[in-house]
């Protein structure tokens, strides 16, 4: 499919026009990505975000970003409540990989087997093996692997993945009944029917963070109203787009995960302009 369009906001909207994101993220050493993947939904049009991080980095996190809310977690059953009220989740980036985590992250998948979910980073390694259910969700999970993330996923090497990166993915989407962002030079996405390879994008962006920043954008899309694989699709264009306006200014070598969310309005009102 070509990259959608964003459209032009009614006059009459509010904030619950454009989604209540969830974002599921952070833990000690790795606050800063909740923080990105939160700015991010907000910066790419999500009407209301809460970043639920482990109470220990609450405080942190809620510094932040102004525009956010936060939830500090401590048990499953508060998260799962506050999980209900929202439209999409985003789960993953920097929660870290303990048993009680992976606990938490099956049980939010199975709680809400219709709710889109986006899942990236320890929300995918959290999940290992991958269990059945994910194949009879009524709505399919975006997964967003880097290609060591993927190779761990299909049990394959990298150089494997590195080989035949499109048709592992095809297939590997198939299988799971899943949208499959696999990241890195022209990003492949696909739903194991239809496949899109993205073409912007440039080597500053492999840097810590900015698959964060891609976690929050697709979630916001989702909760604007695109589907699930329109989102990935447009997410994963703007974020290059983003990154290529950010390496125009800085150059690739100075670029930062967070110079993204800078140059990310430019990079949606290219797709709201296209309408006209």
């Amino acid at each position: 499919m070509s990259v959608p369009t964003i459209p032009v906001r009614a006059v009459d909207s509010h904030k619950g026009t454009y989604g209540r994101v969830l974002v599921i993220a952070g833990s000690r050493g790795m606050s800063g990505a909740a923080v990105l993947t939160g700015s991010a939904a907000l910066r790419s049009g999500a009407g209301l975000v809460t970043v639920a991080c482990p109470a220990a980095v609450q405080d942190i996190v809620a510094m932040g970003n102004a525009c956010y809310t936060t939830f500090g977690f401590s048990e499953l059953a508060s998260l799962v409540e506050l999980a209900t009220k929202c439209d999409v989740l985003a789960i993953g980036p920097g929660l870290g990989l303990a048993p009680e985590t992976a606990t938490m992250v099956r049980a939010i998948l199975d709680a809400f087997p219709a709710k889109p979910i986006v899942l990236d980073a320890d929300g995918l390694m959290n999940l290992l093996p991958l269990p059945e259910s994910i194949r009879t969700r009524a709505t399919p999970i975006v997964m967003t692997p880097h290609p060591g993330e993927f190779a761990r996923l299909t049990g394959r090497t990298a150089n494997e993945i590195s080989a035949n990166r499109e048709a592992l993915a095809i297939a590997f989407a198939a299988q799971h009944r899943v949208v499959l962002l696999l990241k890195g030079h022209q990003t492949i996405v696909t739903d194991g029917v239809q496949v899109t390879t993205n073409e912007t994008g440039n080597p500053g962006m492999a840097t810590g963070g900015t698959g964060d920043v891609l976690t929050g954008v697709i979630a916001a899309f989702i909760g604007q109203g695109f589907l699930p694989f329109a989102a990935a699709v447009l997410g994963a264009h703007v974020h290059g787009r983003a990154g290529d306006l950010a390496a125009e200014t800085l150059g690739m070598v100075s670029l930062i995960a967070s110079d993204l969310l800078d140059h990310l309005p430019k990079a949606i009102r290219e797709r709201q302009n296209s309408l006209s």
